[in-house]
């Protein structure tokens, strides 16, 4: 391997070629579940070097893994002595076209960045979760990252019109549509995305923009079931003609996790409620976002009358409406906190599934039950987009060794519900048994014909998505 790496240096310059204990941070993830141990780190700073990067690990018969933010949970950028091609210096925002409402950047984009220089021109960019600070562009397509905003906008998916992928072979394929049409045959961009890096390196995009919102009406409510939350997010969607974006669902479990932990934060309601349910609409209306002569904001007041009607109708039991910016970002710091407050227990079953949205509160109720009687005193904290029906239910065992038992129970259920074992975190490591349980065996099989078409000798990110 000598020879590959003075390549490299050579195409790279000596200092973007990592080896040794100053790739060691590279090959643990962000979690410490992961700790790898590659080959070296590439670091290019172009797609050219990107391509070059490819091109002589293909020629050396090295595996690649590409790397982003490394703020993933399922193992994707794991790897023993394959190359990991970062993609940290590639970083650029390479133009922002406001009448088009679209932004063009590079794969090592922190999220971030996108929003804030979207913001400094009168837009958004809708792509919002909990690690927008270190995230990267390259990583929230190659899993195709939902966040809290879908209700509205999608996943990333759905904001991706173009995409730049240098493939197995180092050619770069060219993707770069800016059009919102283009029925010219497959749409190729869609075999990358939520592909993990299993198919090619995305190296940059073209991503939707939308205007900014003028205002906001959140409030955390404390509904008296699932039912009525989701009654809840149909009225408010009828009454603001479909701006509810966040839609966000903390239940009891994780309440109390999180008054364990993060106490600071503060609890919204005097008694922890079986269902507290974040709410967020906006508007980039005017009229409904000009406060009237006695400084009410006409969508905030629109979200008081349908929580005001619903307490009358006693379908929920109390409301907290964000009076301010501030007050905002506290209600939002609290379900922000959930990848924090979730660490530090073990053993512990972590799972990502998502479901149709009026069949949650089945799951939750006869998960509850099944847990109960495969492990008395199994401790649940859940935490989800309820809007999308997406759930984070982490489940820990009270003693080691029954993992797979709750896994499979688990899956199991969702199954029966006609859910899906991967809502958002991607499949990467840790759910290719999910993957060989679970997924359609045609499916698989059009899967692994497609890798071997595009990636004939499996070397890009192997041993990931496809068992």
């Amino acid at each position: 391997m000598t020879e590959f790496l003075e390549e490299l240096r050579a195409a790279l310059g000596a200092e973007h070629v990592l080896t040794g204990d100053d790739a060691l941070r590279y090959g643990r993830d962000w979690m410490g579940h992961y700790i790898g141990h590659p080959l070296a780190v590439a670091r290019p700073a172009s797609t050219a070097g990107v391509a070059a990067c490819v091109t002589l690990a293909a020629r050396a018969g090295v595996a690649v893994v590409p790397i982003g933010g490394n703020t993933g949970l399922v193992g994707g950028t794991m790897t023993e002595g394959g190359l990991l091609v970062s993609l940290e210096r590639m970083n650029r925002i390479r133009e922002i076209r406001l009448d088009a409402r679209l932004v063009i950047a590079e794969a090592g984009v922190v999220l971030q960045k996108i929003h804030e220089a979207a913001e400094d021109l009168g837009l958004y960019f809708p792509l919002w979760f909990g690690a927008r600070g270190s995230a990267m562009l390259g990583g929230a397509l190659s899993t195709n990252a939902g966040g809290s905003n879908v209700l509205r906008y999608g996943s990333t998916r759905g904001l991706c019109l173009g995409l730049e992928v240098v493939l197995a072979d180092g050619r770069v394929l060219n993707l770069m549509s800016e059009l919102h049409k283009d029925n010219s045959g497959y749409d190729l961009k869609q075999l990358f995305i939520g592909a993990e890096g299993t198919l090619g390196i995305i190296t940059a995009a073209v991503m939707k923009l939308v205007p900014a919102p003028r205002a906001h009406a959140t409030a955390v409510v404390a509904a008296r079931a699932l039912p009525q939350a989701l009654a809840l997010l149909n009225r408010m969607q009828e009454a603001t003609g479909g701006r509810v974006e966040a839609f966000e669902l903390m239940p009891a479990d994780y309440a109390r996790r999180l008054a364990e932990v993060r106490p600071d934060l503060g609890q919204p309601f005097a008694e922890i409620p079986g269902v507290t349910i974040l709410i967020e609409a906006a508007t980039t209306s005017e009229d409904e976002a000009r406060p009237g002569p006695d400084g009410a904001v006409p969508l905030v007041t629109k979200l008081e009358e349908v929580l005001g009607a619903m307490l009358e109708e006693g379908l929920i039991g109390d409301a907290v409406i964000a009076t301010s910016e501030a007050s905002r970002r506290a209600i939002w710091a609290r379900r922000e906190a959930a990848a924090e407050i979730c660490q530090g227990l073990a053993p512990y079953v972590d799972t990502d599934i998502c479901l149709p949205v009026d069949r949650v509160d089945r799951f939750l109720t006869a998960a509850a039950a099944r847990l109960d009687a495969l492990d008395p005193g199994a401790r649940t904290i859940t935490v989800g987009h309820l809007g999308d029906g997406n759930l984070h239910f982490s489940v820990y065992p009270t003693r080691e060794g029954l993992e797979q038992a709750v896994m499979e129970t688990v899956e199991d259920l969702v199954a029966e519900l006609g859910g899906s074992f991967s809502a958002e975190h991607g499949i990467g490591l840790s759910k290719l048994p999910s993957m060989r349980r679970r997924k359609d065996p045609v499916a698989l099989d059009v899967m692994r014909a497609v890798k071997a078409a595009l990636d004939p000798g499996g070397r890009m990110n192997p041993g990931k998505v496809i068992p």
